[in-house]
């Protein structure tokens, strides 16, 4: 056998976060938090104002959702009911890329770009009434500053999108002139909101305590309903894009992924948490145990398939690398499962952390307060080990006042939540 069981040791002690470290890493972003809100330059989180508010039972009627946040550009007609009771009446999916024609690319222009997402809500309603007006909500994941609920401009490309004559222009402005464009003057998009947004405003429609919001996939990121207007900002969701909070102690190996990582020094909490991060931590030490010439490329995917063999001789979860690294040598794969496990237990047991300070912002101006933390994303909702120690990490952390926070898993909440921002826009909420 290639491994080093003095190595493996050290590796797995690096990647234990015990009780202590939980309380002071929540602790540490609750004052980020805090100082965020007054805008306080030190604090890494950014604590962007969403001017969105949560559902209070008055959203009824038909809504457009536009979802847009990668390649796959998709409209949706959902009608809500106000009771927490929603249908989806109608979709449209179009891509962006295809043989034919590429609209990610620095030769699309801003017009070009949104005419071709206009298109695809012009078939959605293709046979609908259009002698009354649709107002729209728009899940829009890319970098940008909120301007007011109904446009934001923005701030950067990301996902290798470089259309030329969007960044620092506002979104829904763009997206207005292309409605009107294509005679659609009378869908009106009214919200615009990331995925995280989105996904709060999905779970408030459902549980009447819902506070806080996380997407924990590829990447990962949270918001929260600040009930208390302060600092020169409204009452509303906020996005922490918490991702950046940098206040942790990284191990020898995070530095090594982050060195060789696009955005060098940034990103910490979201290098140690998040889908994309955690296949590439575990390539990295699988190289260093197994001495391999060249790092391989494995994936949180990899590392899920190995997890969920809980054989002795891991048959199963040893084929799942094989096309990576080759023929694993008897007792390798389960050394590597172990590493495995160990960096999806720091995950979830960092989240709870995050939750954790969350939670004690908001006991801060309702204390005892009862609240849902709604998640979507594939780490939580398929990963081995993730949920039973994200709720364990809670109850490390809060103690008795663990129990007042309650995960959810709430699935696709990217269409729901962008119809129900529209609805709460055009209630005037």
């Amino acid at each position: 056998m290639r491994i080093d069981t003095n190595l493996l040791k050290e590796i797995l002690d690096d990647l234990q976060v015990d009780a202590d470290e939980l309380k002071e890493i929540a602790a540490a972003l609750r004052w980020d938090l805090e100082q965020g809100l007054k805008g306080a330059e030190y604090s890494s989180l950014k604590m962007l104002d969403s001017f969105m508010n949560m559902p209070d039972g008055r959203e009824q009627g038909k809504y457009i959702a536009l979802d847009f946040g990668g390649t796959n550009v998709r409209s949706e007609l959902i009608a809500l009911d106000g009771k927490g009771g929603y249908e989806s009446l109608k979709r449209c999916s179009r891509c962006l890329v295809s043989d034919s024609y590429n609209y990610v690319t620095a030769k699309t222009t801003a017009q070009e770009l949104f005419d071709f997402v206009a298109d695809t809500i012009a078939q959605l309603l293709a046979d609908e009434d259009k002698s009354e007006n649709y107002y729209l909500g728009h899940t829009f994941s890319f970098p940008s500053r909120q301007i007011y609920a109904s446009d934001a401009e923005l701030i950067a490309w990301t996902k290798e999108f470089a259309v030329t004559g969007v960044v620092g222009q506002r979104v829904n402005t763009l997206l207005s002139a292309a409605l009107e464009r294509k005679g659609l003057g009378f869908v009106k998009p009214v919200a615009i909101i990331n995925d995280t947004v989105a996904e709060l405003l999905a779970a408030g429609y459902q549980y009447e305590d819902a506070m806080i919001g996380a997407i924990y996939a590829t990447g990962s990121n949270c918001c929260y309903m600040e009930k208390v207007a302060d600092f020169g900002r409204p009452a509303g969701i906020i996005n922490l894009e918490s991702g950046g909070f940098n206040k942790l102690a990284p191990s020898k190996w995070d530095v090594i992924l982050d060195d060789s990582s696009e955005l060098l020094g940034q990103q910490r909490l979201e290098k140690m948490v998040s889908g994309r991060y955690l296949g590439e931590l575990f390539s990295i030490l699988t190289q260093k145990l197994l001495n391999l010439p060249e790092r391989p490329h494995l994936t949180a995917v990899n590392m899920s398939e190995l997890l969920q063999d809980s054989s002795a001789t891991v048959l199963q979860g040893a084929k799942a690398l094989q096309p990576q690294i080759g023929t694993l040598m008897p007792g390798e794969a389960a050394y590597l499962r172990d590493v495995a496990k160990a960096i999806t237990i720091r995950s979830a047991r960092l989240m709870a952390a995050v939750f954790a300070g969350i939670a004690w912002h908001i006991f801060s101006f309702q204390p005892g307060k009862a609240m849902h933390a709604a998640i979507d994303g594939s780490v939580y909702e398929l990963m081995p080990y993730v949920q039973e120690n994200l709720s364990r990490g809670l109850y490390e952390v809060l103690g008795e006042e663990g129990a007042l926070v309650t995960p959810v898993f709430v699935k696709s909440g990217s269409s729901l939540g962008a119809a129900i921002a529209a609805a709460v826009c055009h209630n005037g909420q």
